[in-house]
């Protein structure tokens, strides 16, 4: 079934054009992904395809009984509502009948109650509440009764994209599901359950991303916009890297060939006279046809670049046992670490763990509890924060990097120029003399970026740089850090970034435990995986013993006559009591899995926390007993 067919179309700004006379078709079940260089036009293509921009030229046909929901980065909301109201302003039919169906429960009328019921079997809704509380609590949003306005910026993000996924998943129509960068603000167990969940789900997907796993996961095509062109790939990330190679060697080929005919050509152009006959007229458009195809520039700046920063001395960065908490939440714990030269470490963990915490401790922007930190007397720190960029709005993108340094020194006395070091970040000519104010917001992340490493840090501190970056300029960035001499430190929920670059990882585990891991992100992830299942075995089998030893208690020795008749007659009831209190326990635990109602939810818990306490006293005392017995 086709969703979407757009045929010739258009998209300029000014003198900027976004792209042209491009076309293409969405088909049921596609799951593609869009890539370029920020500025290029992918969030106008899809903003074209919701009907809230207009393309210059062309048309979009959109199939009337398909649905089109987008996941965008700007999220509006009533910071009043709770997170469970937010979630229930859903319009959809299934949504609806949710809503009527819980107004149903406190009502008297038996004609809404009966057709509350109906609406809920003909939209099959009966199990979208759960559905919906198990999208939150994977996305780790557990408290419904939060007010929006209340919430961090990335947790917003995450009741939103819940919201979204809950509305895919309550719609039976067919579905277009267009996602702007719906990793960002999530860690890397989230994305992961994303990844699956998209992966799994029978669904069209148009989607804008930078994370390359998370790419190769989930999409099965992948367009490319470049120079106002629309190149589509079938298949992953890697075919997209092989067909553009072959596309610029073939580009490459042309020109040499539209070169040399340049040359003939230009040669019998200059030997024309001025009155000049229709046949040679039409030579002389093909002339400047060739013109065109010769004068293209397909040139790359070189990345193999011989740096010359400042010297690393003998000593770079010690940390020693440092503490770190807020009240009761302990972030860093006798933490210990130091910097070897030319180190690249990743940081990961969970959101909050305490990651930029521990960054902004190395820069004395924050002070430990207790420990100390001491920085080699050469070291010269960048930071790539979350906050943005601090720019003047009318200022240029040449005269901003100006301000710095004319010039970007090389080995051997050489230089490159300001407009030379903003071309290795993909900057032209045309944008390097516009104002930051006219920038996309990723073009901002990449200037932010390259402002940083302009200004020759001989020690790297990045937290979270991939977000909002596009995949060129990530490709810019790893060749640049890859050839880069100093020490670095990584805050990334990028898995494939964090493996082309890091070599040692430190993970926060919780409760201020730090591992220390020689080795890339996957490889972490994989050791740890390996360690959580075997802690799991073990806990299993440990459990397993305990049970086996309280449901089978040994027999009642001769020694048993040094219990009293009172204790003799408490053991007998123990060993009737624990099987009962068992039993309740996984009563109520069967209960609370299959319960949707947030007052019964609340009262199942404080029984069971209630049974939980009481069987854990009468193991203990048993096994008291028990140890009388056989001493």
């Amino acid at each position: 079934m086709n969703y979407v067919t757009a045929e010739h179309l258009s998209k300029s700004y000014g003198l900027k054009v976004l792209f042209e006379d491009i076309s293409f078709n969405i088909n049921e079940g596609e799951k593609i992904a869009i890539v370029a260089k920020n500025g290029s036009g992918k969030s106008t293509l899809l903003k074209i395809l919701m009907g809230k921009e207009i393309a210059d030229q062309g048309s979009v046909l959109i199939n009337k009984d398909i649905q089109v929901v987008l996941f965008d980065q700007e999220i509006s909301f009533d910071p009043n509502l709770t997170v469970e109201e937010f979630m229930m302003t859903l319009d959809s039919a299934p949504i609806v009948a949710l809503k009527n169906y819980h107004l149903s429960l406190t009502s008297t009328d038996h004609d809404f109650i009966e057709k509350a019921l109906l609406e809920m079997e003909a939209h099959k809704a009966w199990d979208l509440e759960n559905e919906m509380k198990q999208i939150l609590s994977q996305l780790q949003i557990t408290d419904l009764s939060v007010q929006m306005g209340k919430l961090s910026g990335g947790q917003v993000k995450r009741v939103a994209l819940a919201k979204l996924l809950t509305e895919t998943r309550a719609e039976h129509r067919h579905v277009l599901l267009i996602m702007d960068e719906p990793t960002n603000h999530l860690d890397v167990e989230m994305v992961e359950w994303l990844e699956n969940y998209l992966s799994k789900q029978k669904i069209t997907l148009l989607l804008v991303t930078h994370d390359r796993y998370f790419l190769d996961s989930v999409c099965d095509t992948i367009w490319e916009m470049e120079d106002a062109q629309l190149y589509i790939h079938k298949g992953g990330y890697a075919t997209y890297l092989e067909n553009k190679m072959i596309r610029e060697e073939n580009l490459d080929a042309t020109i040499d060939k539209a070169n040399n005919l340049y040359r003939k050509e230009l040669e019998w152009m200059r030997r024309q006279p001025k009155a000049r006959t229709t046949k040679s007229k039409s030579r002389i458009d093909a002339f400047y046809d060739t013109e065109k195809v010769a004068k293209t520039d397909t040139r790359k700046q070189s990345l193999e670049l011989d740096f010359e920063m400042q010297r690393l001395g003998k000593k770079i960065l010690e940390l020693k046992h440092i503490d770190k908490a807020y009240g009761d939440n302990v972030l860093l714990k006798d933490f210990n670490y130091q910097f070897q030269r030319s180190e690249k470490v990743g940081i990961v963990g969970k959101n909050g763990a305490g990651k930029s915490t521990l960054l902004n401790i190395i820069q004395n922007l924050e002070k430990a509890d207790s420990g100390t930190i001491e920085t080699g007397e050469t070291i010269s720190f960048g930071y790539f924060s979350q906050k943005g960029l601090a720019f003047k709005e009318d200022e240029r993108v040449i005269d901003f990097i100006k301000e710095k340094a004319e010039y970007y020194p090389l080995a051997n006395g050489r230089s490159l120029s300001a407009s030379q070091f903003l071309r290795l970040f993909l900057f032209d000519d045309q944008t390097q003399y516009s104002p930051i104010s006219k920038l996309s917001g990723g073009e901002k992340r990449r200037l932010h970026l390259m402002y940083v490493l302009y200004q020759n840090p001989n020690f790297l501190i990045f937290d979270e740089p991939t977000n909002d970056l596009d995949l060129p300029t990530l490709t810019v960035l790893e060749n640049f850090l890859l050839q880069f001499q100093g020490c670095l430190i990584i805050v990334s929920h990028d898995r494939y970034f964090m493996d082309r670059i890091v070599d040692h990882v430190l993970a926060f585990e919780g409760k201020g435990k730090i591992k220390n891991f020689v080795g890339n992100f996957t490889e972490y992830r994989e050791w740890k995986k390996t360690q959580d299942s075997e802690t799991k075995k073990l806990d299993e089998a440990k459990s397993k013993v305990s049970v086996e030893a309280i449901s089978t208690p040994s027999q009642p020795k001769v020694s048993k006559k040094k219990l009293s008749f009172k204790e003799q007659r408490e053991l007998e009831l123990l060993e009737k009591e624990m099987p009962e209190l068992e039993k309740k326990r996984d009563l109520i635990l069967e209960a609370l899995n299959n319960e949707t109602d947030y007052d019964k939810i609340a009262g199942l818990s404080k029984d069971l926390e209630t049974v939980s306490e009481n069987l854990e006293t009468s193991e203990m005392r048993w096994l008291e007993l028990q140890e009388m017995l056989e001493s």
